[in-house]
């Protein structure tokens, strides 16, 4: 049994195999899901589990080469929106909340978490830790 990381075997599974260039979405409980990606789950309740818990944790396993959330979360969401600016200070992109619900049909993998604020939302761009 592993002991530490992510411990939810389907998501561990689909970080596994993941490549260079490959698309991981991070939504919150609102987000449509659509048609084609790989999704885990994680939602249990209202809140849990976070968004900055997802992130963080995803963040620990994975390269990171490039980051794009709704320009959106500015103003509506201003905690959300501070954290994605202290995780990528110089790799996040801001684009409108429908293109990035259209660009996340082409993600290989999206996570779900119990968050229940809006625009807690965010498209990594895999990269290669050589």
């Amino acid at each position: 049994m592993k002991k530490a990381g992510i411990l939810n075997r389907h998501l561990a599974g689909a970080i596994a195999e993941l490549g260079h260039g490959d698309g991981v979405l991070i939504c919150d409980a609102g987000m449509p899901i659509p048609a084609g990606p790989r999704v885990v789950d994680l939602a249990f309740r209202t809140g849990v589990p976070s968004f900055a818990e997802v992130l963080d944790g995803l963040l620990d396993e994975l390269v990171v080469e490039g980051s794009t959330a709704a320009k959106e979360i500015r103003e509506a969401n201003p905690e959300a929106s501070a954290l994605l600016t202290d995780r990528f200070p110089a790799a996040l992109t801001h684009i409108s909340h429908d293109d990035l619900k259209a660009l996340s049909a082409d993600a290989r993998l999206i996570v779900r978490t119990g968050e229940a604020r809006p625009y807690a939302n965010v498209l990594l761009r895999c990269g290669v830790f050589f």
